[in-house]
Parts: structure tokens; sequence; C-alpha cells
């Protein structure tokens, strides 16, 4: 990359020792490595409640303001998605709902997708079974696309990663690493190319 691309990086769990969390820190790394310029969150950072349309009502919560000029300014995705009874985590499905609502009483923010319009989303997930959370890509995937995302075909699931990361939660496998290598060079190289 000729100027270095802003990348965001998340996972969708908030678990102290969560391997989606690890996979999103070694995703960085990575990501910082190739060039790119990457802003690294933890969604236990934002105090956002259960999304609950009363509630928004009476205002939307400044954590979910926050979040939403975070991921407007951010081209290019990572998102790190555990897998709970065969899908995606409820905090990632109520981050991505407060997210998308529009803001009525506010003219910068009446566009609920406005956030998500156009950005390229890689989808990692890890878990200790032998399909890395495999099913939790396949039901975020339709969820991203429907808010007007672009979702990276190539992906990548971390299975048995109770055994895949060192001590200072670093990938130990070289064909791990290049498989996550992989899913951020084409978000890189897809939101280099939409931006042109």
């Amino acid at each position: 990359m000729s100027t270095p691309f802003k990348l965001l990086v998340f996972a969708g769990s908030t678990r102290q020792n969560s391997f989606n969390r690890k996979l999103a820190h070694a995703a960085a790394e990575l990501a910082r490595a190739s060039g790119a310029t990457v802003t690294h969150i933890e969604l236990a950072d934002f105090d956002i409640p259960m999304y609950n349309a009363d509630l928004e009502a009476k205002g939307t919560p400044p954590d979910v303001m926050n979040l939403k000029k975070i991921m407007f300014e951010h081209p290019a995705w990572i998102i790190c998605s555990p897998e709970y009874n065969g899908s995606y985590t409820a905090l990632l499905k109520n981050t991505i709902d407060w997210v998308s609502s529009p803001v009525k009483s506010d003219p910068v923010w009446q566009e609920g997708f406005k956030s998500f319009t156009g950005k390229v989303v890689g989808m990692l997930s890890a878990s200790p079974g032998a399909l890395g959370g495999l099913r939790s890509q396949s039901h975020l995937a339709p969820l991203l696309l429907n808010a007007h995302c672009w979702v990276a075909p190539q992906a990548f699931a971390l299975g048995r990663a109770g055994d895949a990361f060192d001590v200072d939660g670093k990938l130990v496998n070289p064909a791990h690493v290049k498989s996550v290598q992989a899913v951020i060079d084409q978000v890189l190289f897809a939101s280099a190319r939409l931006a042109a």
C-alpha cells in the first residue's frame, strides 16, 4: 500500500481469556506489520445496554455514538466472531443493532447504515472445536450484507484454539499466521480498490 489504510479490528467477546480476543490481537499486529493504520477496540470498553427502542427514544447512549463514529471512520474491518450455539454472540448482534439504528434527532446520523455502508469486512473466528467457529461466520455474513457491507470471500476459522497461541498471545502455527494474513491482505486490497 502506498499510504496507510485504516483498519478496525474487534472481537465479539468480552471474556477475559477469549480465543477470539487473542485472535483479534494477533490480527491487529499482523495488519500493522502490513502497513495498515490499525484501531483495535475492545467492546467491553463501551457502555452499551441491550437494545431497546424505548430506551433509545430517551436518547442514543454516548458510547453508541462514539462507536458509530469509529466504525464510520474505518473503511476496512476485521471481526473475530465467537460461536455460541452455532451462531454469533448476543454481544455482537446487540452492537450491530445499536450502531445501525438511526438517530432521528441528529441529521448527521439519520441514516442507520451510515457506519456500515461500503465497509469491507473480513471474518475470523476461533473455537476449541475442530470447526473453529465457522458456523458463526455463516450467520454473520448475511447480517453484514444486510447492513450494506462488502464481506471478503477470504475468511478463516481457527480450530483447536486452545493450542494455537503461545504465552504472549501469538499464533504458533505458521499456517495459521498465513491464513489470517490472507484475510487481512484481501480486506486491505478490496478497501483500497473501492476507495480508488
